[in-house]
């Protein structure tokens, strides 16, 4: 066991964390912040896309220690303080992006990165960039769809 110090959401934090202890795990079991979700523990699913310094990152893949020192966004912190859902999360409820919602924090967090560090330019590079994300409800025709218009509203 070690402590380690990292910016979740904004706020300082540090906790002990044993070597071996997932990101995922971490930010659910420690920090309890859910919205983190985990469905594959291979990094295969995307559910558990979070930002680490801005980048997307499957935290599945990654162990605590790994982001010691640096800055994490999970789902909770993309909306502003005052409840105001961020761009793309509000385009994902508009354009009706999610039906079960367990890939949805995933989805979104993947496409807010997108967006930030690649800019969209068509449909088709929305579905290569999601590629490793999975949805087993929707069929991707909405939330391609939902991340057009984020893409628009964070412009």
């Amino acid at each position: 066991m070690g402590a380690i110090t990292l910016k979740v959401n904004g706020s300082t934090v540090t906790r002990e964390v044993g070597p071996q202890t997932l990101l995922s795990e971490f930010i659910r079991e420690e920090l309890r912040l859910t919205g983190t979700h985990i469905g594959c523990d291979t990094a295969q699913c995307g559910a558990c896309t979070v930002h680490v310094d801005g980048v997307a990152v499957k935290s599945c893949n990654m162990l605590a220690v790994q982001a010691a020192g640096k800055s994490l966004t999970t789902i909770e912190g993309l909306a502003a303080a005052d409840g105001t859902l961020h761009p793309m999360q509000a385009a994902f409820r508009a354009c009706h992006g999610l039906q079960c919602g367990f890939c949805t924090p995933g989805m979104v967090m993947s496409a807010v990165d997108l967006v930030k560090n690649h800019g969209v330019k068509s449909e088709a590079q929305v579905r290569e960039a999601l590629d490793g994300n999975l949805c087993r409800c929707t069929g991707y025709h909405n939330i391609v769809k939902a991340v057009m218009e984020g893409a628009k509203a964070m412009a």
